[in-house]
């Protein structure tokens, strides 16, 4: 907690009279997208099993939470300690079955008694606004696959929402087959509204077959930049640049690339 301390005192002091002319410009809007770009960056070391990396980016994640709390310190909202208190309440209500008596079967009952009283938590906030909808809360800054699988959620605790993988699998035979008629009729604004159900129904069935549809795309791409290197140095090694070469001979270059990953 010290070391916690002293780097709410740096912050505290770069955002003071003599400070960093830059950190002192800085507001919660507009440091808003750092925060999302350092979270990424952490959430990409901590996959690659990066232990070096991860510490330094999740310092990152740790030094935009501590700033936008020193602005809400000078504005008199709330500081590092407020966050904190916050957070160690709301851990000890949503476990229970630790600081409490209720017992729990496995993860699975844990999640369920979590989001039940997350539930209660938001029906009481919302006692004397509007009503609330299971809606409420989901951030629009969030990435839009991690967002449709946060909404498809939301309203599965209510029962909308498929038995079994078989449901959201047909729905992607049918959204596609949607897809192809506009296209086929040229029609690029229909199309458009076509392949966002289409990949709303992929997310679908990612979550009811327990796929992180993000992190799988994530690793497709990851898988895309890796072959395309592939391709990239075959081309070198054999004398070529890619845009000299055709579409079979990029494809063949492709196919060896993708061999390579199965090679023991």
């Amino acid at each position: 907690m010290d070391a916690v301390r002293e780097l709410a005192a740096v912050m505290e002091r770069l955002r003071g009279p003599g400070g960093c002319p830059w950190d002192r410009e800085q507001t919660h809007r507009s440091l808003a997208r750092y925060l999302i770009e350092e979270a990424y960056e952490a959430a990409d070391a901590l996959e690659q099993g990066d232990t070096a990396a991860a510490v330094e980016e999740l310092g990152d994640v740790l030094l935009q939470i501590v700033f936008h709390a020193q602005i809400g310190r000078e504005e008199g909202a709330y500081d590092l300690e407020v966050i904190a208190r916050r957070l160690v309440e709301k851990l000890v209500r949503r476990h229970p079955h630790v600081f409490g008596d209720v017992v729990v079967a496995g993860a699975a009952e844990v999640v369920a008694n979590w989001e039940a009283i997350k539930e209660g938590e938001r029906a009481s906030q919302s006692a004397e606004q509007a009503p609330p909808s299971l809606m409420d809360g989901v951030p629009l800054a969030l990435p839009a696959l991690a967002r449709a699988d946060a909404v498809q959620r939301r309203a599965a605790r209510v029962g909308f929402d498929w038995a079994d993988p078989s449901g959201p699998r047909a729905k992607v035979d049918e959204e596609l087959g949607e897809l192809d008629r506009e296209l086929e009729a040229g029609a690029s604004e229909g199309a458009a509204r076509e392949l966002g159900d289409l990949l709303f129904s992929v997310v679908n069935l990612a979550r009811k077959t327990s796929i992180d549809a993000e992190a799988a795309l994530r690793e497709a791409v990851r898988r895309f930049e890796d072959r395309f290197r592939q391709i990239e140095r075959s081309a070198v090694a054999g004398g070529k640049r890619l845009d000299e070469m055709d579409l079979a001979q990029l494809d063949r270059l492709w196919d060896e690339a993708k061999a390579r990953e199965t090679e023991p």
